[in-house]
């Protein structure tokens, strides 16, 4: 059995760590076989998890809002978007990453030479969380595929419906005789802690951390843990505070309702100044998410109901109650929290002491920034560290004596998106034998200056409220192109048009498109008066030669293999609709096949334009002919009900 789930055929079937055993062997015969280390297998797999993502948007959105109630948008931005990028930068970099290094050697060894060669570690563990359960699961997945491992990913029993899908979508899309997953809770992450891995990654919180650390020292197993804290905000006087309070809202309240391991944790100002910053926050958040954000639709719930009582007893805390100033409303039923601001909560409090991870956000006062280095100094180094000022000397001074993960001045939670290669040589290095010190050193242009960390750092110009919730249509649209790098999309969508017309007319221009029956063309009659008018303007459009080009053709063709790579799920329903077409059938019989014959006309467009030399007759000499292809001109297809889109 590929995949061990609780399913209906599986349910008593039990993992223990006898299973467990059998499957790291039956891991370890498939990578000794070598089949995992070369590039071709590499390539494919990763091809694969970003045509799963491309082809299930839909499946993924609804475990999300299922698990975590999480906006469709918020899905796709920090989920899907995060892993088809991270798999397009492997695709890129694997090449260069597989390559030996070649190393000088000292005249004392000539003629030897030397090189540092990549070699995959063999068996790997990935036990993954549960507040981004599909992105923090398959990217350091990704990793480890390209750096030729063979991997067991164990999902988050928090988020049953994500942990179902990536069981279901991995054995369908990868290779499951070197790639499975186990489903489970306590015992079958135990059952899998018994067995010596190769390497293990962990994402998750530091009680759990001790427990994996604990049993990967029996095997000598290295270990990575990725883990959470109290990631501080200080905020100055000198900013613009409408931006800066925009940013912390979102990086604090859009980002899973503050369940992130990069979320703001806490914010450190001065006294005189938190007066004007909670104002500014309350009015950023009703902004986002209206006058009672336990209606809003675009904000995550609390993941489950102990996470919602250990929140609680943060708020209901002797000395925490009474320092609510914004929010603070609760439903467990929903299992939902407000967005909450508390004011000068103790640093002896329970909110102050342990990581948040909800959608609270006690500010700190001090009379002096200054003094918030030292507050910061005395917890556990954090995750992330945010500073928002104008001044350059508190700039430096926050670079230079606070040490974080990452590090953003004038912005929160950005690194994420601006470093995935970061994040993924990290993951890559680290899935590496004999990746020596020279070479991280070496990879070190790559990162900022100061030991690995990302800093970034921003203006307040031109801050875009794009960012921002509510996602309505447009702005989803515009964001949707921009991140699939669509440019016809997002030009469209500034100037107000549909998703359907800007699909099609980043496909086809108006001349071929003609008059569409969409909602602005409706009620407008298409008779012989109509048609003649379409049909002189499409002879205009032929007889200036734009459709004979092969770039014109070659553009045309790409643009239909887009226009099917992005709304397989639209397509799918609308054949639902037409004919209760399943889903797959849709995928095979139209989507896949449009695609196919796309591909083979790109493939043999050249060949067949090329005009076809015929041989000539001795009697003709010195002449030569050739059969030269002409298009006809305007044609019109009338197309049939039962494959509507391939036919």
């Amino acid at each position: 059995m590929t995949v061990i789930m609780a399913d209906e055929e599986n349910k008593d079937k039990k993992f223990d760590s006898k299973s467990g055993s059998l499957l790291v062997k039956e891991l370890r015969k498939s990578f000794g076989s070598g089949v995992t280390k070369s590039y071709e297998w590499r390539v494919a797999q990763l091809n694969s998890i970003f045509k799963m993502m491309d082809e299930n948007e839909s499946e993924i959105a609804e475990a999300l809002a299922k698990d975590l109630s999480k906006h469709s948008f918020e899905t796709f931005f920090s989920e899907i978007s995060f892993i088809k990028t991270s798999c397009k930068v492997a695709l890129k970099e694997l090449k260069h990453w597989m390559k030996p290094e070649k190393v000088k050697t000292s005249i004392t060894t000539f003629p030897a030479s030397a090189e540092i060669v990549s070699e995959p570690l063999g068996v790997v563990l990935v036990i993954s969380t549960w507040n981004y359960p599909i992105m923090l699961s398959l990217d350091p997945m990704i990793g480890a595929i390209a750096a030729g491992n063979a991997v067991v990913l164990k999902p988050s029993e928090i988020a049953p419906a994500s942990s179902s899908l990536l069981a279901r979508f991995i054995e369908k899309y990868l290779d499951t005789s070197s790639i499975r997953v186990v489903e489970g809770a306590v015992p079958e992450t135990a059952a899998l802690l018994e067995q010596k891995w190769d390497k293990i990654f962990y994402t998750g919180n530091g009680r759990v951390a001790r427990i994996i650390m604990s049993a990967a020292a029996k095997h000598l197993t290295p270990v990575v843990l990725e883990l959470g804290g109290k990631s501080p905000v200080i905020v100055d006087s000198n900013i613009d505070l409408k931006v800066a309070s925009r940013r912390i809202a979102y990086g604090k309240w859009a980002c899973n309702n503050g369940q992130a391991c990069i979320a703001p944790d806490y914010i450190i100002t001065t006294k005189a100044f938190a007066p004007k910053l909670v104002d500014a926050l309350r009015s950023r958040l009703e902004e986002f998410y209206g006058k009672d954000p336990m209606e809003s639709k675009e904000i995550s719930r609390v993941v489950n109901s102990n996470h919602f009582a250990r929140l609680t007893k943060f708020l209901d805390e002797d000395k925490v109650s009474d320092k609510i100033v914004y929010g603070g409303q609760r439903d467990e039923k929903r299992l939902k929290i407000a967005p909450t601001i508390l004011l000068d909560v103790p640093q002896d409090s329970l909110i102050m002491q342990e990581e948040i991870f909800g959608p609270l956000l006690p500010i700190v006062t001090v009379d002096n920034l200054e003094e918030s280095f030292a507050l910061i100094l005395s917890k556990d180094k954090p995750l992330a560290a945010y500073l928002f000022t104008k001044d350059k000397k508190l700039e430096q001074k926050f670079v230079s004596t606070i040490s974080s993960g990452g590090m953003i001045v004038n912005d929160t939670v950005i690194h994420v998106i601006i470093f995935p290669y970061l994040r993924l040589i990290h993951y890559l290095l680290e899935e590496l034998e004999r990746v020596e010190w020279v070479r991280t050193m070496e990879s070190s242009h790559l990162m900022p200056s100061v030991t690995r960390r990302q800093l970034c750092t921003n203006g307040f110009v031109g801050d875009a409220p794009i960012r921002y919730p509510p996602f309505t249509p447009r702005k989803q649209r515009l964001l949707t192109a921009l991140l699939n790098g669509d440019i016809f999309g997002a030009i469209f969508s500034l100037i107000g048009w549909s998703k359907t017309c800007s699909r099609i007319s980043a496909s086809l221009s108006f001349e071929q498109v003609g008059i569409m029956a969409d909602e602005e063309n409706k009620n407008k009659k298409f008779d012989s008066e109509s048609a003649s008018v379409l049909v002189k303007e499409l002879r205009k459009s032929f007889g200036s030669g734009v459709t004979k080009s092969y770039e014109w053709r070659v553009a045309q063709i790409n643009s239909i293999i887009k226009m099917m790579d992005e709304n397989e799920s639209e397509i799918a329903e609308a054949l639902a609709k037409d004919l209760s077409k399943p889903k797959f059938e849709s995928f095979v019989a139209e989507i896949s096949m449009t695609k196919t014959s796309c591909k083979l006309a790109l493939k043999e467009l050249k060949h067949w334009m090329k005009p076809q030399k015929v041989k000539t007759e001795i009697t003709t000499f010195p002449s030569s002919a050739e059969i030269v292809s002409e298009p006809l001109g305007v044609v019109l297809v009338i197309s049939t009900w039962n494959y509507p889109i391939c036919m």
